[in-house]
């Protein structure tokens, strides 16, 4: 049985976790091809909308933070 992702909107995503900016969180997205958010598939698109599969976006953070040490 497979769960259901918690996606959130951009606004509804920097509501729930204040550590980041709605700025920041617009500059990772619109920079997603160049910094691997993309290939995480934690940014979901239906037409204009753009979501953000929460377990997915903090799988990648913790893959940069890995890179990095």
């Amino acid at each position: 049985m497979t769960t259901t992702p918690v996606l959130s909107t951009v606004n509804q995503f920097t509501a729930k976790q204040p550590a980041f900016t709605l700025g920041g969180l617009r500059a990772l997205i619109f920079n997603e091809n160049t910094n691997g958010l993309a290939k995480s598939g934690a940014i979901v698109r239906i037409g204009r909308k753009v979501l953000i599969d929460d377990a997915k976006f903090f799988a990648w953070i913790e893959s940069q933070n890995k890179a990095v040490a």
